[in-house]
């Protein structure tokens, strides 16, 4: 019970501020990252330990992304951002990746995910994707990029579906290698499938 109270303080203290950009799209449970660098994670097999970056710095800085995102980019709450940062091997580099989501406050929505490599003792952006309702993750490898699709009239928690695409690093860009899409039920959490009644209770 205390750990419920816990989160809804700390949704409610989220919504108060942060990014002016678009509000739509499947909300994410995880909780806002700080910008504050932290411990270096472990290295993978042939790589140099990541060096943990100040993610806001490395968006601020990065001339391909626009002037609007980097004005609305700014603290939920104190100094903690609406930021993701994850670290892997993705390009085949001596350092590991950087993945950088950047999400709304009120509702930890996705409007930009950002890759990183480490060049000449410097990070260069090799992709980057600014749509509602998209985050990215490192699958053994991969870059997997969520995208969630709404119909018209959706409410923001329950979308109308998904694109999975995967990206491989291929010579020095990537590629897309796989493309799923799903299609979401809305009858469910609605009292029961159509045209049959929910189980009796007890």
């Amino acid at each position: 019970m205390a750990g419920l109270v816990a989160v809804g303080l700390f949704v409610t203290s989220c919504s108060t501020g942060g990014t002016g950009s678009r509000d739509e799209g499947a909300a994410r449970a995880d909780e806002v990252s700080s910008a504050a660098p932290a411990a270096s994670p472990s290295a993978s097999a042939g790589q140099r330990p990541a060096e943990r970056v100040d993610p806001i710095a490395l968006l601020k800085a990065d001339p391909t992304i626009g002037d609007r995102l980097k004005d609305d980019l700014k603290p939920c709450v104190a100094d903690a951002y609406p930021v993701d940062t994850s670290y892997g091997n993705l390009t085949g580099g001596s350092s590991p990746d950087v993945v950088v989501n950047v999400m709304t406050c009120g509702d930890a929505v996705g409007i930009g995910t950002y890759v990183y490599r480490e060049e000449d003792k410097a990070y260069k952006n090799v992709f980057m994707a600014e749509d509602a309702a998209v985050y990215a993750t490192i699958d053994r490898g991969d870059l997997i990029v969520t995208k969630q699709v709404y119909a018209e009239g959706d409410p923001v928690a329950y979308p109308s579906g998904e694109d999975v695409i995967t990206y491989r690093w291929a010579g020095n860009k990537f590629t897309q290698h796989d493309w799923v899409h799903n299609d979401y039920s809305h009858v469910v959490g609605e009292g029961g499938i159509d045209g049959v009644a929910p189980a009796p209770a007890g």
